[in-house]
């Protein structure tokens, strides 16, 4: 199992929290596109887990993670054998990503271990739940028999996460583990990651090519500026 993959702190509050927009009763407004990361987005990874503060670093890893530990712990992750989920923004950076470590066992039940980060500019917005809920989901259509979250007693967002979820909390001084029993998988639970991969997929290529359209439009408009003025006169 990869190390240390910590529960985070970048959650750092509640959906319920978030100021509701007029839209919010329809299932759509609440729907958040969660992609699945390859071995291609390995250093978006990186550069996501680089810009969390010192707290958020001390929440996800369980200790001041410097630089250079952050860069050890990406290298050393396998995409193959583990799952890593992703979301993204508007200009597609990476706000928030989770890693579901699998291959542990307890009494011949296969168990996995989740940890979640969110930048400080996406907090609030339920952003880690919705990860936790998605690697649920996951997790269990891989026969996973247990979610185990690791994390410090300090961390409540991440704890209220799991014991809102129906995990048993076990706290041993500053560190707590959370363990949810999850159900077996179904036909609806696979259909659902289908649909819900998909989607992603398809909205991530949309923020794509308008993210390429913009930067074609700003080039043609120095390229225009440039053209009408070569020598900076009006």
């Amino acid at each position: 199992m990869n190390p240390a993959p910590r529960a985070a702190s970048a959650e750092g509050g509640s959906a319920a929290r978030r100021k509701k927009g007029p839209w919010d009763w329809l299932p759509l407004a609440r729907w958040v596109p969660i992609r699945t990361l390859h071995e291609r987005h390995r250093n978006r990874v990186r550069q996501h887990l680089l810009s969390l503060n010192g707290r958020d670093r001390y929440l996800r890893f369980g200790y001041p993670a410097s630089d250079e530990a952050i860069e050890r712990y990406v290298a050393a992750l396998d995409f193959n054998r583990d799952e890593l989920f992703g979301i993204f923004n508007r200009h597609l950076q990476l706000i928030a990503t989770s890693h579901v470590a699998y291959g542990g066992e307890i009494q011949g039940k296969r168990f996995a271990e989740f940890a979640v980060s969110v930048v400080g500019g996406a907090r609030g917005r339920g952003l880690g739940a919705r990860l936790f809920d998605h690697a649920v989901m996951h997790a269990r259509n891989r026969s996973v028999d247990r979610m185990l979250i690791h994390a410090l007693s300090e961390n409540v967002a991440m704890l209220r996460i799991a014991h809102k979820a129906g995990a048993v909390v076990q706290r041993d001084g500053g560190e707590s583990e959370a363990w949810l029993k999850l159900p077996p998988d179904s036909l609806g639970s696979h259909v659902e990651e289908l649909v819900a991969t998909q989607a992603a997929e398809i909205n991530y290529g949309v923020k794509h090519q308008g993210h390429r359209l913009a930067r074609l439009q700003r080039r043609l408009r120095v390229a225009s500026a440039r053209w009408w003025h070569p020598h900076g006169h009006r």
